[in-house]
């Protein structure tokens, strides 16, 4: 096995946990994976804003509000 840097750990760590936890969510259904998707988004979003990109927010907030409009009527 390659050693991997500290950034390669965290990421495969931070995909596994996502996958733990959107596996023990799809027992609720869509719903269940909804959040699960929901929490992957505000954390990419939050790394990539972190890293100097704050449009990552702004993609998932225009995401978001194109969604809410469609449903909200």
């Amino acid at each position: 096995m390659a050693a991997q840097s500290k950034a390669e750990r965290t990421a495969a760590n931070r995909l596994a946990h996502f996958e733990r936890r959107q596996a023990e969510r799809a027992s609720r259904g869509p719903r269940g994976l909804a959040e699960s998707w929901i929490e992957r988004a505000r954390a990419i979003a939050a790394d990539r804003e972190k890293n100097g990109d704050p449009e990552a927010w702004n993609d998932f907030a225009r995401t978001v509000a194109v969604w809410v409009s469609r449903y909200e009527q």
